[in-house]
C-alpha cells in the first residue's frame, strides 16, 4: 500500500479510538481491557483509569501466539485466568479503534467464554 493510504487508515483508527475512549473508562472493580493488534502479535491490558495503573497485561509474543483467531482465543483464555487470579470478573472492553470483527471479536468472545463479563 502507498504511504498516504496507510497514514489515512491510521488516522481513521485514531479518530475511532478517541471517540470510543470519550465514552468508556475503567476502575479497580471494572477495569478497561485495552487491545493492541499488530501484524505479528496481540497485546492486552486491564487498566484502572481512576488511578492510571495497569492491573494486568499479557503479550502474545511471549506466549508464542500469532495475531489470528486461534491465537486470540489462546491469549484471551490465559488473560482471563490472570484476571481471575486478581479477583476481577467484570470489565469494560476497549477495542482501541479496531473494527469489532475477526480477531478482535474472537478475543472478546473467548474472554466471555472464560468467565469475564464484558
Amino acid at each position: 500500500m502507498r504511504a498516504n493510504v496507510l497514514k489515512r487508515k491510521l488516522n481513521l483508527r485514531i479518530k475511532r479510538k478517541k471517540r470510543i475512549r470519550a465514552k468508556i473508562s475503567g476502575c479497580d472493580k471494572f477495569p478497561r481491557i485495552s487491545v493492541f493488534k499488530s501484524n505479528k502479535t496481540l497485546y492486552i491490558q486491564a487498566i484502572d483509569d481512576v488511578k492510571a495503573v495497569t492491573l494486568a497485561a499479557i503479550n502474545g509474543q511471549k506466549i508464542g501466539v500469532k495475531a489470528n483467531k486461534e491465537g486470540a482465543k489462546k491469549i484471551a483464555s490465559e488473560f482471563a485466568e490472570l484476571l481471575k487470579s486478581k479477583k476481577i470478573n467484570q470489565a469494560v472492553f476497549d477495542r482501541n479503534g479496531y473494527i469489532y470483527h475477526g480477531v478482535i471479536a474472537a478475543l472478546a468472545e473467548s474472554l466471555r467464554e472464560n468467565g469475564i463479563k464484558l
